[in-house]
């Protein structure tokens, strides 16, 4: 079964989950505000092949970071994520341990 990590608020995830319930696919939703995140799980999204559209660098929560924030690299950045949540790009999709993708679904 596939999970959606994602923001119930934002427009996107709602397409997102919109789109897979018509298409029928089995799947569930994680709130990465209400739920949280499992630093392990944040740790292996940033060590993916798609770590490098991980960060939303267009939200406003990353326009109100200081410059050694936007810097952060590592497990600083890891850190940083899983203390603004809306720092990453919505939605995140896996099933298993495995990362399908991040944004919109194509």
């Amino acid at each position: 079964m596939m999970t959606v990590y994602g923001i119930r608020q934002c427009d996107t995830c709602r397409k997102a989950l919109k789109t897979l319930e018509s298409q029928g696919v089995e799947h569930r939703f994680h709130d990465l505000r209400a739920d949280g995140l499992a630093p392990a799980l944040v740790k292996s999204w940033l060590e993916s092949p798609h770590a490098d559209v991980l960060v939303n660098r267009r939200s406003t929560t990353w326009r109100g970071l200081s410059d050694a924030e936007k810097a952060s690299t590592g497990k600083d950045l890891q850190a940083l994520l899983l203390a603004h949540p809306t720092l990453i790009k919505r939605p995140v999709y896996m099933e298993g341990d495995t990362l399908l993708g991040i944004g919109k679904l194509d």
